[in-house]
């Protein structure tokens, strides 16, 4: 697609301005200057502005509550409300709204969608992700959490780990294993849980910024209706890979203006700091300028196979290696930079332990280290690089697959 936009696009645009000018106040200058507390009030009073005025779920068809706009309106949406540095949700709805929401319009029955699609909008859920496992690695389908089916209801046991956001999720989606005796992709069921139920435990996991936005979920003949199965049962996962593509896709089409505008403060940074001249931290910079350029290209792409009615696939492999893999380098800039300020916080930490810092964050050494900390993570959650590597090799590319050993049924794999 064009690098422009239509008249259309800037009309709408318009609009959206409109409609920050009028419910945000005269003196605004973004969330990032808000405490952690003051910033987690302000993103709910915020989530249900944008929910009263039908700008939650921007793609979602309205019969389910979603605004029913295109993918642009959506970009167009991103754009300016990282601009004036607010967010464009709650912090569990990239999890309810973008990735379950998502796949529940493209796999679940009727029913399902008339009874979770609204109460995901309301916030009555609020969705976590049970997908990773001590014991399976990055190896995902090999994950051991079991559910048998006990008359109208599973009865799950088992742990899931690197849950963000489970302390403040009521509900998780979670892949189970329920049948050991097939090879083990073709056993897994992909179930909707809650977790308010006795035999649900959420532990939080200390990260090396001190925060906790990470958790263990353990499951001890935790229970959920029989109806909760998205898609069929042991066929979750196809249901989990279009989840991951939502994931990972549509985030490629918005990522790249939170990365423009951290790379801004990182300018703003050099020259306060007396480094703008250096050669050496101006290539550093122009190389920076470079990714997120081609970062912001990447997007597109993506943008366009929306406007084309494509669902997000393994090529969204690619923008989660490519984004995850600059933001260790930029930070690491951003560190050699504040030079000797870089070994001691001052200041507040990130509000989010989530790729870059919110708008307005003050160009301080507590927002870049915590910044350069939470970036480290970032090539893990999601999908590590290698399993990036991996799909892009196999699915993009239709390279060889890796030789494997562990091929066959779940139980005959090596634990």
């Amino acid at each position: 697609m064009e690098a422009n936009y239509s008249q259309e696009a800037e009309a709408y645009r318009e609009k959206i301005q409109a409609f920050l000018a009028e419910h945000l106040p005269a003196d605004w200058s973004g969330v990032g200057v808000l405490s952690s507390e003051e910033a987690l009030a302000f993103t709910q009073q915020w989530r249900n502005t944008l929910r009263d005025n039908g700008l939650l779920a921007l793609s979602w068809p309205t019969e389910y509550g979603g605004a029913g706009l295109s993918a642009l309106e959506s970009v167009i949406i991103s754009e300016e409300f990282q601009k004036a540095g607010v967010p464009t949700g709650g912090p569990n709805d990239v999890f309810g709204i973008q990735m379950v929401g998502n796949t529940i319009i493209q796999w679940g029955t009727e029913e399902q969608k008339k009874h979770f699609l609204p109460r995901i909008i309301s916030g009555e859920d609020v969705w976590c992700q049970g997908y990773s496992e001590p014991n399976a690695g990055s190896d995902l389908g090999n994950l051991g959490c079991r559910a048998e089916l006990d008359g109208d209801e599973w009865i799950i046991n088992g742990q899931k780990i690197w849950t963000s956001a489970g302390h403040l999720a009521n509900w998780i989606f979670v892949l189970t294993r329920t049948d050991a005796d097939v090879k083990k992709h073709r056993g897994i069921t992909f179930l909707l849980c809650p977790m308010d139920q006795p035999g649900v435990e959420v532990r939080p996991i200390q990260m090396l910024s001190g925060e906790s936005e990470f958790n263990e979920v353990f499951f001890t003949d935790a229970r959920t209706a029989k109806e909760n199965v998205i898609g069929e049962v042991n066929g979750g996962w196809g249901v989990a890979m279009t989840l991951l593509g939502f994931e990972r896709g549509e985030a490629a089409a918005k990522t790249p203006i939170a990365f423009k505008g951290e790379l801004d403060r990182l300018l703003e940074l050099a020259r306060q700091r007396g480094m703008a001249d250096d050669p050496v931290i101006r290539q550093r910079l122009m190389w920076c300028y470079s990714k997120v350029e081609v970062m912001r290209y990447l997007g597109m792409r993506t943008l366009t196979a929306f406007l084309e009615g494509n669902h997000p696939g393994a090529d969204g492999s690619i923008f989660k290696l490519y984004w995850s893999e600059y933001h260790l380098l930029v930070t690491e800039l951003a560190v050699d930079i504040l030079g000797p300020d870089g070994m001691h916080f001052v200041g507040k930490l990130p509000t989010s332990a989530f790729a870059t810092d919110q708008p307005g964050a003050p160009n301080d050494s507590g927002s870049w280290i915590g910044t350069f900390l939470n970036a480290r993570a970032g090539t893990i959650y999601a999908g590590t690089s290698q399993v990036q590597r991996n799909i892009i090799g196999e699915m993009v590319l239709g390279l060889p697959k890796e030789p494997r050993a562990d091929g066959g049924a779940w139980k005959d794999t090596p634990k």
